[in-house]
């Protein structure tokens, strides 16, 4: 969900970082047919480094990706806990060179643990979607995401309802999973129901070959899109001027430039 909605983000000319904070889960980089290794450069105040993220262009936008997938075999379990799993993330967050984003999208991981809550310290004005599918049993888990969410004081923005159902060649709809969790989670956290993604064979295919359903011309794009026009609406793009971050960053090339032109000693 999260890497279809970066690039139907990017399809519309937006520049996207998306950080796969999956740490032991990681698909985000074969899912976006992306490959290679993080490098890192000097700072420009010279004072540590800063982790170059991986891109794809989508269209006219761009996505920026970082996700321990480039860093680690895909077949080689990440046995981080706790503290570690927190710096990690925290690292992926603070010291990479996201420069100027439109949006920056975070991949977790399911449940309520220890990333989910370090994520809402680190990023306060982060907001939330949850997914859930159809299912009763589904929804009962993600309602404790949104309790989480508002208990780390974070915005729950809205509910995508994933695998809401699937319609053979004949027209024929099926309900595999159930129906209206989406719409019960949404009425149970008072969040609005963005959108219903239907269980598409395009979708899982696209992921697999590194092609994101959301920029096809299929049904599963027409889909996405639904769901890019409700994100654009219930979050719309956030006026940078005063952003912490593009201030720091405003900070350190200021700091470099002064290093710059020190007279010698």
């Amino acid at each position: 969900m999260t890497v279809n909605l970066a690039a139907g983000l990017a399809a519309r000319g937006f520049t996207v970082g998306l950080l796969d904070a999956d740490i032991a889960g990681f698909s985000v980089p074969r899912m976006l047919g992306v490959e290679g290794r993080l490098q890192a450069r000097p700072a420009e105040t010279g004072h540590g480094v800063r982790i170059e993220p991986m891109t794809k262009a989508v269209g006219a936008g761009l996505i920026k990706v970082v996700s321990m997938g480039f860093l680690s075999p895909e077949n080689e379990a990440i046995m981080w806990r706790g503290l570690m799993l927190n710096r990690g993330v925290q690292h992926l967050i603070e010291d990479v060179a996201w420069g100027d984003l439109d949006y920056l999208l975070v991949d977790m991981p399911p449940g309520t643990g220890d990333i989910q809550m370090g994520l809402a310290r680190m990023l306060p004005r982060a907001e939330m979607l949850i997914v859930t599918t159809p299912a009763l049993a589904a929804q009962k888990v993600a309602v404790r995401a949104a309790d989480m969410a508002r208990k780390g004081y974070l915005r729950v923005a809205g509910v995508i309802e994933n695998m809401s159902g699937f319609t053979c060649n004949h027209g024929e709809h099926y309900d595999l999973f159930g129906s209206g969790g989406g719409a019960r989670l949404a009425a149970e956290i008072g969040a609005p129901l963005l959108a219903q993604i239907p269980l598409q064979p395009a979708i899982s295919a696209g992921g697999d070959r590194g092609e994101p359903a959301a920029v096809g011309g299929d049904e599963a794009a027409q889909s996405f899109a639904i769901l890019v026009d409700a994100v654009l609406e219930v979050a719309p793009m956030v006026e940078m001027q005063g952003c912490t971050a593009r201030m720091l960053d405003a900070v350190e090339l200021a700091l470099a430039a002064k290093a710059d032109h020190r007279p010698e000693s």
